[in-house]
Protein backbone atom coordinates (compact mmCIF):
# COMPACT_ATOMS: atom_id res chain seq x y z
CA UNK A 1 0.00 0.00 0.00
CA UNK A 2 1.23 3.80 -0.91
CA UNK A 3 0.29 6.72 0.02
CA UNK A 4 0.84 10.48 -1.00
CA UNK A 5 0.86 13.50 1.39
CA UNK A 6 -2.64 14.05 1.08
CA UNK A 7 -3.87 10.83 2.42
CA UNK A 8 -0.66 10.97 5.18
CA UNK A 9 -2.56 14.31 6.43
CA UNK A 10 -6.03 12.35 6.98
CA UNK A 11 -4.03 9.78 9.37
CA UNK A 12 -1.65 12.25 11.08
CA UNK A 13 -2.39 15.11 13.17
CA UNK A 14 0.83 17.10 11.89
CA UNK A 15 1.44 19.79 9.41
CA UNK A 16 3.85 22.02 8.25
CA UNK A 17 6.47 22.77 9.57
CA UNK A 18 6.37 19.37 11.52
CA UNK A 19 4.87 16.87 9.43
CA UNK A 20 8.09 15.00 8.71
CA UNK A 21 7.17 12.03 6.08
CA UNK A 22 6.71 12.98 2.34
CA UNK A 23 4.87 9.61 1.21
CA UNK A 24 4.70 6.36 2.06
CA UNK A 25 6.15 3.70 -0.61
CA UNK A 26 5.39 0.35 1.25
CA UNK A 27 3.21 -0.54 4.29
CA UNK A 28 1.99 -3.98 5.19
CA UNK A 29 -0.37 -3.61 8.18
CA UNK A 30 0.79 -4.52 11.74
CA UNK A 31 4.24 -5.85 10.16
CA UNK A 32 6.45 -2.98 8.25
CA UNK A 33 5.75 1.01 6.48
CA UNK A 34 8.56 2.74 4.56
CA UNK A 35 8.13 6.54 4.56
CA UNK A 36 10.06 8.89 2.51
CA UNK A 37 10.72 12.29 3.36
CA UNK A 38 12.90 14.61 0.93
CA UNK A 39 14.72 16.88 2.61
CA UNK A 40 15.01 20.47 1.06
CA UNK A 41 17.25 23.17 1.74
CA UNK A 42 14.22 25.04 2.45
CA UNK A 43 13.32 23.15 5.79
CA UNK A 44 13.25 25.75 8.34
CA UNK A 45 15.62 24.27 11.00
CA UNK A 46 18.71 24.43 8.83
CA UNK A 47 18.65 28.28 9.41
CA UNK A 48 20.10 27.43 12.62
CA UNK A 49 21.56 23.94 12.54
CA UNK A 50 24.30 24.83 11.52
CA UNK A 51 25.09 28.13 9.44
CA UNK A 52 27.14 26.88 6.78
CA UNK A 53 27.17 23.32 7.60
CA UNK A 54 23.20 22.50 7.38
CA UNK A 55 22.64 18.72 9.21
CA UNK A 56 18.90 17.66 10.09
CA UNK A 57 18.66 17.54 13.73
CA UNK A 58 18.87 13.87 14.86
CA UNK A 59 15.65 14.61 17.20
CA UNK A 60 13.54 15.45 13.78
CA UNK A 61 15.12 12.14 12.27
CA UNK A 62 13.54 10.53 15.15
CA UNK A 63 10.42 12.47 15.28
CA UNK A 64 9.80 11.45 11.30
CA UNK A 65 10.41 7.79 12.29
CA UNK A 66 7.50 8.31 15.20
CA UNK A 67 5.46 9.85 12.35
CA UNK A 68 5.85 6.62 10.14
CA UNK A 69 5.56 4.54 12.87
CA UNK A 70 2.27 6.21 14.12
CA UNK A 71 0.56 6.28 10.92
CA UNK A 72 1.14 2.56 10.60
CA UNK A 73 -0.61 2.19 14.21
CA UNK A 74 -3.44 4.88 13.34
CA UNK A 75 -4.14 2.49 10.32
CA UNK A 76 -5.77 0.20 12.70
CA UNK A 77 -7.34 2.25 14.96
CA UNK A 78 -11.11 2.79 14.64
CA UNK A 79 -11.54 5.84 16.15
CA UNK A 80 -8.63 7.72 15.61
CA UNK A 81 -9.42 11.08 15.01
CA UNK A 82 -10.24 11.19 18.73
CA UNK A 83 -6.73 10.47 19.84
CA UNK A 84 -3.22 11.73 19.67
CA UNK A 85 0.18 9.68 20.05
CA UNK A 86 3.11 10.51 21.95
CA UNK A 87 6.50 10.07 21.74
CA UNK A 88 7.53 8.91 24.89
CA UNK A 89 11.31 7.30 24.55
CA UNK A 90 13.49 6.01 22.71
CA UNK A 91 16.21 3.33 23.17
CA UNK A 92 19.12 2.45 21.41
CA UNK A 93 19.58 5.16 18.83
CA UNK A 94 22.53 5.44 16.66
CA UNK A 95 23.11 8.06 14.23
CA UNK A 96 25.74 6.66 11.20
CA UNK A 97 25.62 9.57 8.79
CA UNK A 98 24.40 13.34 8.93
CA UNK A 99 21.24 14.19 6.80
CA UNK A 100 21.69 16.61 4.44
CA UNK A 101 20.19 19.06 2.19
CA UNK A 102 18.94 17.35 -0.99
CA UNK A 103 19.04 13.65 0.60
CA UNK A 104 16.10 11.40 1.08
CA UNK A 105 15.47 9.83 3.91
CA UNK A 106 14.19 6.60 3.68
CA UNK A 107 12.53 5.46 6.85
CA UNK A 108 11.47 1.88 7.84
CA UNK A 109 10.06 0.93 10.53
CA UNK A 110 8.91 -2.83 11.68
CA UNK A 111 6.86 -3.48 14.54
CA UNK A 112 8.94 -6.17 16.59
CA UNK A 113 5.87 -6.20 18.98
CA UNK A 114 1.86 -5.12 18.77
CA UNK A 115 0.79 -4.19 22.34
CA UNK A 116 -2.19 -2.05 23.69
CA UNK A 117 0.55 0.68 24.44
CA UNK A 118 3.53 2.11 22.67
CA UNK A 119 6.80 2.55 23.85
CA UNK A 120 10.59 3.09 22.75
CA UNK A 121 13.45 3.34 24.83
CA UNK A 122 16.77 5.16 23.60
CA UNK A 123 20.32 5.79 25.38
CA UNK A 124 21.24 8.71 23.77
CA UNK A 125 24.85 9.74 22.58
CA UNK A 126 25.96 13.05 20.90
CA UNK A 127 29.35 13.13 18.56
CA UNK A 128 31.41 16.32 18.94
CA UNK A 129 32.99 17.75 15.91
CA UNK A 130 35.39 21.20 15.42
CA UNK A 131 33.94 23.82 14.41
CA UNK A 132 35.98 25.05 10.63
CA UNK A 133 37.48 28.91 11.30
CA UNK A 134 34.75 30.53 9.02
CA UNK A 135 31.58 29.19 10.80
CA UNK A 136 33.27 29.90 14.59
CA UNK A 137 34.03 33.47 13.78
CA UNK A 138 30.51 34.20 14.30
CA UNK A 139 29.24 33.65 10.37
Amino acid sequence: MTLDINEIQKFLPHRYPFLLIDKVVEMERYKRIVAIKNVSINESFFQGHFPGKPIMPGVLILESMAQAGGLLLLQEIPDRDSKLLYLASMNDVKFRRPVLPGDQLRVEVDILAWKGDLSTEATLMCVMVDRDKETSAGK
